[in-house]
């Protein structure tokens, strides 16, 4: 023997003794976990559940490609199997619940900005009053799309992410469920004290005897039952996993139905102050936001006139100014020649006409002023709407006079007056002239004046509430400061040099409303119902599996044993299982135990210990 033959031979032993044991803990795993064809559950304690199930010894990210071949043909194997398997492990990331769970967090999170920011799909004017205010944050804002969350593309993608991901796993989950359904129960598992429930005793009724009671009993219980290798073979609970893909079904079907709901939605925006109308055609809106498949040319005819608004505060209290009555009161009518119809429209009760659907959104105050030029001319008359900045109703605008305005001279000439209103004025020296409550308990307008160029003509779009003064110059008062004044109603701002005049005449108030056509709501709201209802179902509904088993002892007798295995770990298993034994007792009727005056039923399985995966399977 040569002196390297001994530690070859000794690594030959090393080598020889570790396959040994790595096919003797193969063989345990199998023996423990039940899946050969001896172990103790076998298929007794399989698919109790739906759920998807890790593969054992799954390759990682790197190593899909596996072995390269040398040359180009092995390269391009390699490559190929490498991308197959990155987009083999990326589907089975995304379509885990895990994942879709994540995603619909994400979707939940991102969600949250489209209620604290104003969105402009909602109310135009406030998300533009939101930016005037926050002035060094809109840029940041307008860049993540936060003004318009649901249709920004981050928003889109955790929502299209979330489709597929739901789609993945509804897909295996009901065709493995459909599977089990068409299946029979499982047969009893050889060793029935090693489940967590069981029961057993003596009888002197013969073994077909106690399974055809064991079947009925069942049966009336709504189990499925089979019989099989002498023994009752039962199963319940296929609700749990109803609930469970209903479930998912219900978000699949949620998403749906907001999906539809944005391709054929379209809404608009109107002000209206109190006396004024409003026709459902393009023309009209303020501002109109199409859908993908609905249009201008889908609008339906009808139409509602503000008849008056009704608004009372609380005043006293920490409540107060806080709204407690907030109506609209409306005709509306259907189609050209419809019959005006007596309504009203509130916060949380929209009018439903034809599908279509009209919010109320806002309200404020327009001040009627009459405007009149050097020569005692009527130029402008009427209320303008201003619109708010505070929660007491401090409301800031701008009176625009473009036609028929003559000065001292006779030339023409623009004017504009820009300032605040505030339905019950006070004026100190921190926030000056504003709103201590929302009421018209003391309505004053405060207005600056200007003439020059508004620009209107230029066929550039200006928004009607603010004014762009470059080309503007502002009036003097006598000692050479800007020209101002606090108006109370019935009050006259004269111009200098005889330029005419403005009175304040009264006050009206306005009311904003959104006209939306969204299909799917329905659909969404049954969605949501199912949703909640298969989630109780998920969580109240046990899934169970019975073995009733009765056997010739050595005795002659009639061993019967009842055993019960649940999907989750439960105590209910064990009462059903005490249950059914105590009902089985007038069938089978319980014998003496010969080994002692204590025995008869033993229902402790655990002084023989169980294997580590025995037991509820999730």
């Amino acid at each position: 023997m040569s002196t390297e033959s001994g530690p070859k031979a000794a690594r030959g032993a090393a080598e020889r003794a570790i396959e040994d044991r790595a096919a003797e803990d193969r063989a345990t795993d199998v023996r423990e976990t039940g899946s050969g064809a001896d172990g103790d559950l076998g298929s007794a304690g399989a698919q109790l559940s739906t759920a998807p199930v890790e593969e054992l010894g799954q390759v990682v990210p790197g190593s899909f490609g596996g072995v390269r071949r040398p040359g180009w043909r092995g390269t391009v194997g390699w490559t190929l199997r490498e991308c197959f398997g990155w987009v083999r492990w990326m589907w089975r990331q995304l379509t885990s619940m895990r994942i879709a769970l994540i995603l619909l967090f994400l979707l939940s999170m991102a969600a949250i900005p489209g209620s604290l920011v104003p969105q402009t799909s909602v109310d135009e004017v406030k998300a533009q009053a939101w930016k005037d205010v926050h002035p060094n944050a809109t840029p940041v804002y307008e860049t993540l799309g936060l003004f318009h969350v649901y249709s920004s593309p981050w928003f889109s993608a955790i929502y299209i992410l979330l489709f597929i991901s739901l789609a993945g796993c509804i897909l295996p989950r009901s065709w493995q469920f459909v599977g089990q359904l068409r299946s029979r129960p499982p047969a009893a598992p050889r060793n029935l004290t090693r489940l967590p429930a069981y029961a057993t005793w003596r009888t002197a009724a013969g073994e077909d005897e106690v399974l055809d009671a064991a079947q009925k009993l069942m049966r009336g219980r709504r189990f499925r039952t089979h019989r099989v290798g002498g023994a009752v073979a039962s199963e319940k609970g296929f609700l749990r996993e109803a609930g469970n893909l209903m479930f998912h079904l219900a978000l699949f079907g949620l998403l749906i139905s907001f999906a539809v709901g944005s391709l054929w939605k379209g809404e608009g925006g109107k002000l209206i102050v109190e006396g004024g109308g409003f026709s459902n055609n393009l023309t009209q809106y303020d501002d109109f936001k199409p859908g993908t498949f609905y249009t201008a040319d889908d609008l339906d005819p009808f139409g509602f006139s503000l008849d008056s608004f009704e608004a009372t505060y609380a005043r006293t209290g920490p409540q107060k100014g806080t709204p407690r009555t907030f109506r609209a009161n409306i005709h509306y009518w259907k189609g050209a020649d419809g019959k005006p119809v007596k309504s009203s429209i509130e916060v949380n009760k929209p009018l439903e006409i034809d599908g279509e659907t009209v919010y109320l959104i806002g309200h404020g105050y327009a001040p009627v002023v009459t405007v009149k030029d050097a020569r005692g001319t009527v130029v402008y008359q009427g209320p303008t709407p201003f619109l708010p900045s505070d929660g007491s109703l401090t409301s800031r605008g701008v009176v625009k006079v473009t036609d028929n305005y003559r000065n001292k001279a006779g030339g023409k000439d623009q004017l504009a007056f820009s300032g605040i209103f505030a339905p019950t004025m006070v004026i100190d020296n921190i926030q000056g002239p504003h709103s201590v409550f929302p009421a018209l308990d003391r309505p004053a307008l405060i207005l600056t004046a200007y003439h020059g160029d508004l620009g209107m003509d230029s066929g550039l779009p200006q928004n009607v509430y603010q004014l762009n003064d470059k080309k503007m110059k502002q009036y003097k008062a006598a000692d050479g400061q800007p020209l101002r004044q606090v108006l109370a109603v019935g009050q006259v701002l004269q111009l200098p040099d005889g330029g005419g005049s403005i009175r304040f005449d009264g006050v009206k108030t306005w009311a904003s409303f959104q006209v939306s056509h969204q299909v799917g709501n329905g659909w969404a709201l049954g969605s949501a119902v199912a949703a909640i209802l298969g989630l109780a179902g998920s969580l109240f509904i046990q899934r169970r599996r019975v073995w009733i088993r009765a056997t010739a002892g050595a005795d002659g007798v009639t061993v019967v044993e009842v055993a019960g295995l649940g999907r989750s770990e439960s105590a209910k298993i064990a009462d059903e299982i005490g249950d059914l034994a105590y009902q089985l007792l007038p069938d089978a009727p319980q014998l003496p135990d010969p080994s002692g005056p204590g025995g008869g039923t033993a229902t402790d399985p655990s002084e023989e210990p169980l294997l580590p995966d025995e037991g509820a399977r999730a």
